[in-house]
């Protein structure tokens, strides 16, 4: 690890127990998404994870292209191992 990698990690916030990417969320927390941040699912890296929470093991994802009568994705909770991490 070099100083610029050391320097970049002691930036970024630490990520919270629960996060989402939805700014209308009180889960929602901007300084993380200044960073690119990765979401382990029990065990495979995912990529359309929306909403996560560690302590309770589950993960929000949506449900193909099905949309509520607000226009927004529905959503799948999903239960297993998260880990979240910066990439």
């Amino acid at each position: 690890m070099n100083d610029s990698t050391a320097s970049q990690a002691s930036q970024r916030p630490e990520l919270p127990d629960h996060l989402s990417i939805d700014p209308r969320s009180p889960h929602y927390v901007a300084a993380v998404f200044e960073h690119e941040v990765g979401i382990t699912f029990n065990g495979k890296e995912r990529q359309d994870v929306e909403e996560y929470c560690i302590s309770e093991g589950w993960v929000k994802v949506p449900a193909g292209k099905t949309v509520d009568r607000k226009g927004n994705p529905l959503m799948l909770k999903l239960k297993g191992k998260v880990e979240a991490f910066y990439r």
